[in-house]
């Protein structure tokens, strides 16, 4: 093991190199003083720990409180205390927050491309659109619908994120965190995870039903609509064409139209077992396709939910507390934290790097 100094950490952390973190004799005191580096986090801990903070400009409070004299028990026992307080408000308001969620009846971005609805603003509306009538017109129109989806979107993922987080804190083998920081929400076995709440990627899909020589989905969906005089509308981009088409046909009651769905959903469900028994192409596939602006190789919790009825519902699955307490507890009790299995390795195309980290995947799979 190692003994870097806080300079050195910080430059790994800010590097993303988390295995020399991991590998120091102090580095997940570090990362446990990291996951609570809000200020006014530290000087609360400071009180406690009675340690003065007075001649400590802020900025400072961090490199401070790591090289004091502070112990590691005194940070856990903190941490456990800090987040049973906050936890006791939440699992009070559970119920109701469970409740509000499972009010929502549909996950659709409004138009707004994702979630980045300010770009959609200004390349769509902004700088297109010269009339004063016209852009009141789109503001009242689809712009409306823009900024409720993206809202009501933003709003369910940010609270059942909260849920699925406090499932895994609530484990005896996970340590919480502090607040909401980057790169870390919580440690198993003293290794610390990001969590990433996700469903199977749409473009992983894609590709894998053509390798597999099934063809592109759209094409065959217009092909069965037609072959059944089934109508086909022109206002529509491919991704939404793609979900209506797909509902028309699973509601349409003919031996043709139940045959190719059961075909359909037959080759989905054998792509994701696949990923299942070699969950490291996976893992990979979302280390390197991630956004370029969050990028980041910390180590990451991949939670993929299925409804494999229908993959179009898996949001739904983000509020259904049962199963994912289930689930997540069981996989928590089997683990084994074998460094081989959660060892990843990936090349980041944009700078031409490749980066080394733990990742551990947990498919979720829900059929009625």
């Amino acid at each position: 093991m190692t003994n870097l100094n806080f300079t050195q950490l910080d430059s790994l952390f800010r590097n993303n190199n988390f295995p020399a973190i991991e590998n120091d004799a102090r580095g997940i005191r570090f990362l446990k003083l990291r996951s609570m580096s809000r200020s006014e986090t530290l000087e609360d801990f400071a009180r406690e720990a009675d340690l003065n903070l007075n001649n400590i400009g802020k900025r400072d409070y961090f490199r401070f409180i790591f090289e004091s004299r502070i112990t590691n028990e005194q940070i856990n026992t903190y941490i456990n205390h800090k987040y049973e307080v906050e936890r006791v408000i939440r699992r009070n308001n559970e119920d109701y927050l469970i409740d509000q969620l499972n009010r929502m009846q549909s996950f659709d971005w409004g138009g707004s491309f994702g979630n980045s609805l300010e770009k959609n603003i200004v390349d769509n509306y902004v700088k297109k659109i010269q009339s004063y009538q016209a852009i009141n017109d789109e503001i009242e129109g689809a712009l409306l619908n823009s900024l409720r989806g993206y809202t009501l979107n933003s709003w369910y993922n940010h609270w059942t994120s909260i849920i699925i987080e406090d499932i895994f804190k609530d484990h005896p083998r996970v340590f919480p965190t502090v607040g909401l920081v980057k790169k870390i929400d919580f440690f198993i076995n003293d290794i610390p995870f990001d969590l990433k709440v996700t469903y199977f990627p749409e473009e992983l899909l894609k590709t894998k039903l053509q390798l597999r020589g099934y063809g592109n989905e759209l094409t065959k969906l217009k092909r069965i609509c037609r072959q059944l005089n089934i109508f086909i509308p022109s206002d529509m981009k491919d991704k939404a064409l793609k979900l209506h088409l797909f509902q028309k046909v699973d509601e349409d009651p003919r031996d043709e139209a139940r045959a190719f769905i059961s075909n359909l959903k037959g080759h989905k469900k054998a792509i994701i077992r696949e990923a299942e028994a070699n969950p490291l192409e996976l893992k990979r596939w979302f280390y390197e396709n991630q956004g370029e602006a969050r990028f980041d190789a910390s180590n990451r919790f991949f939670l993929v939910l299925t409804d494999e009825s229908d993959l179009s519902n898996s949001w739904r699955l983000k509020r259904n507390k049962v199963f994912l307490s289930q689930k997540i507890n069981e996989h928590l009790n089997n683990m084994t934290m074998n460094a081989n299995d959660l060892l990843t390795e990936f090349y980041w195309a944009k700078t031409q790097e490749t980066f080394t980290c733990l990742s551990d995947i947990l498919f979720l799979k829900y059929e009625d």
